[in-house]
Protein backbone atom coordinates (compact mmCIF):
# COMPACT_ATOMS: atom_id res chain seq x y z
CA UNK A 1 0.00 0.00 0.00
CA UNK A 2 1.20 3.48 -0.98
CA UNK A 3 2.80 5.19 2.48
CA UNK A 4 0.34 8.49 1.56
CA UNK A 5 -2.76 6.40 1.62
CA UNK A 6 -1.35 4.94 5.27
CA UNK A 7 -0.61 8.27 6.64
CA UNK A 8 -4.23 9.57 5.73
CA UNK A 9 -5.70 6.33 7.80
CA UNK A 10 -3.64 6.53 10.12
CA UNK A 11 -4.61 10.22 10.55
CA UNK A 12 -8.19 9.33 10.11
CA UNK A 13 -8.35 6.67 12.57
CA UNK A 14 -6.44 9.35 15.34
CA UNK A 15 -9.02 12.13 14.72
CA UNK A 16 -12.49 9.48 14.70
CA UNK A 17 -11.02 7.81 18.27
CA UNK A 18 -11.08 11.61 20.15
CA UNK A 19 -14.70 11.52 19.22
CA UNK A 20 -15.74 8.98 22.06
CA UNK A 21 -18.43 9.98 23.98
CA UNK A 22 -17.14 11.56 27.21
CA UNK A 23 -20.70 11.63 29.26
CA UNK A 24 -20.58 9.51 32.62
CA UNK A 25 -23.19 7.51 33.86
CA UNK A 26 -22.88 8.38 37.73
CA UNK A 27 -26.02 9.69 38.35
CA UNK A 28 -24.69 12.65 40.78
CA UNK A 29 -22.43 13.91 37.96
CA UNK A 30 -25.16 13.50 35.22
CA UNK A 31 -26.07 16.52 35.26
CA UNK A 32 -30.20 15.98 34.77
CA UNK A 33 -32.41 16.62 37.28
CA UNK A 34 -33.80 13.83 38.05
CA UNK A 35 -32.16 12.16 41.58
CA UNK A 36 -32.64 12.88 45.40
CA UNK A 37 -32.55 16.60 46.27
CA UNK A 38 -31.65 18.19 49.42
CA UNK A 39 -33.03 22.33 49.95
CA UNK A 40 -32.26 25.18 52.53
CA UNK A 41 -34.12 27.83 52.53
CA UNK A 42 -32.51 31.08 54.63
CA UNK A 43 -34.20 34.01 55.67
CA UNK A 44 -33.48 37.46 54.16
CA UNK A 45 -30.94 38.09 57.16
CA UNK A 46 -29.51 34.63 56.06
CA UNK A 47 -31.17 33.02 58.87
CA UNK A 48 -32.26 29.53 58.31
CA UNK A 49 -35.65 29.28 57.63
CA UNK A 50 -36.53 25.84 56.40
CA UNK A 51 -34.93 22.47 55.00
CA UNK A 52 -36.38 19.55 53.04
CA UNK A 53 -35.24 16.50 51.13
CA UNK A 54 -37.29 15.83 47.67
CA UNK A 55 -37.13 13.69 44.66
CA UNK A 56 -36.90 15.33 41.19
CA UNK A 57 -38.05 13.29 37.91
CA UNK A 58 -38.14 14.78 34.88
CA UNK A 59 -41.20 13.94 32.84
CA UNK A 60 -43.00 15.11 29.82
CA UNK A 61 -41.78 18.88 28.36
CA UNK A 62 -40.71 21.13 31.37
CA UNK A 63 -42.65 19.16 33.88
CA UNK A 64 -41.16 17.67 37.51
CA UNK A 65 -43.17 15.12 39.23
CA UNK A 66 -42.20 16.15 42.85
CA UNK A 67 -42.35 12.92 45.03
CA UNK A 68 -41.34 12.08 48.97
CA UNK A 69 -40.88 15.60 49.92
CA UNK A 70 -40.12 15.77 53.58
CA UNK A 71 -39.67 18.72 55.94
CA UNK A 72 -36.14 18.36 57.64
CA UNK A 73 -37.11 21.14 60.29
CA UNK A 74 -40.36 21.79 62.06
CA UNK A 75 -43.13 24.54 60.98
CA UNK A 76 -46.16 25.00 61.77
CA UNK A 77 -46.82 26.06 58.40
CA UNK A 78 -46.35 22.46 56.73
CA UNK A 79 -48.02 19.70 59.18
CA UNK A 80 -49.02 17.56 56.70
CA UNK A 81 -50.66 16.92 53.21
CA UNK A 82 -48.34 19.24 51.15
CA UNK A 83 -48.90 19.06 47.09
CA UNK A 84 -46.21 20.21 45.18
CA UNK A 85 -45.76 21.02 41.15
CA UNK A 86 -42.42 21.89 39.62
CA UNK A 87 -41.37 22.96 36.14
CA UNK A 88 -37.56 23.79 34.68
CA UNK A 89 -36.26 25.25 31.37
CA UNK A 90 -33.13 23.38 31.26
CA UNK A 91 -30.34 24.03 28.45
CA UNK A 92 -27.66 21.73 28.10
CA UNK A 93 -24.41 20.48 25.92
CA UNK A 94 -23.33 16.66 25.18
CA UNK A 95 -21.04 17.14 28.41
CA UNK A 96 -23.32 16.49 30.43
CA UNK A 97 -23.71 20.11 31.54
CA UNK A 98 -27.11 21.68 32.49
CA UNK A 99 -28.00 24.73 33.45
CA UNK A 100 -31.49 26.86 33.33
CA UNK A 101 -34.43 28.07 35.25
CA UNK A 102 -36.65 26.19 37.78
CA UNK A 103 -39.98 26.93 39.62
CA UNK A 104 -41.25 24.79 42.78
CA UNK A 105 -44.42 25.32 44.45
CA UNK A 106 -45.22 23.44 47.40
CA UNK A 107 -49.44 24.13 48.90
CA UNK A 108 -50.45 23.15 52.90
CA UNK A 109 -53.14 21.03 53.19
CA UNK A 110 -53.02 21.61 56.88
CA UNK A 111 -52.86 23.97 57.54
CA UNK A 112 -54.63 25.24 54.36
CA UNK A 113 -53.70 27.97 52.12
CA UNK A 114 -50.21 28.07 52.62
CA UNK A 115 -48.16 28.32 49.68
CA UNK A 116 -43.93 28.29 49.62
CA UNK A 117 -42.84 29.08 46.23
CA UNK A 118 -39.17 28.87 45.00
CA UNK A 119 -37.68 30.29 41.55
CA UNK A 120 -34.29 29.78 40.65
CA UNK A 121 -31.41 28.60 38.31
CA UNK A 122 -30.04 24.90 38.04
CA UNK A 123 -26.33 24.94 37.14
CA UNK A 124 -25.70 21.16 36.81
CA UNK A 125 -25.67 19.20 40.38
CA UNK A 126 -27.43 22.72 42.01
CA UNK A 127 -30.49 24.74 42.25
CA UNK A 128 -30.33 28.15 43.56
CA UNK A 129 -32.52 31.55 43.51
CA UNK A 130 -35.24 33.06 45.70
CA UNK A 131 -38.21 31.47 48.14
CA UNK A 132 -41.38 33.38 49.28
CA UNK A 133 -43.96 31.82 51.82
CA UNK A 134 -47.77 33.31 51.52
CA UNK A 135 -50.24 31.75 54.03
CA UNK A 136 -53.20 32.73 56.74
CA UNK A 137 -51.62 30.59 59.33
CA UNK A 138 -49.59 32.69 61.77
CA UNK A 139 -46.01 33.70 61.22
CA UNK A 140 -46.40 31.66 57.42
CA UNK A 141 -44.98 34.21 55.65
CA UNK A 142 -41.47 35.43 54.47
CA UNK A 143 -39.07 35.20 51.73
CA UNK A 144 -35.28 34.70 51.58
CA UNK A 145 -32.43 32.38 49.34
CA UNK A 146 -31.97 28.80 48.94
CA UNK A 147 -29.95 26.33 47.94
CA UNK A 148 -30.64 23.11 46.48
CA UNK A 149 -28.19 20.31 46.02
CA UNK A 150 -28.07 17.11 44.09
CA UNK A 151 -27.26 14.13 47.12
Amino acid sequence: MNRGILSILLGLALVLGGCGNSNSTNSTTSGNINGNWSTTLTNTDSTPAFAFNTTFTQMSGNSVNVTNLTFTTASPCFVSGETETASFVLSGNFMGSVTGGFQLTVKSANPSDDTLTLQGTVTNNTISGTWTLVGTSSGCSGSGNFVATKI
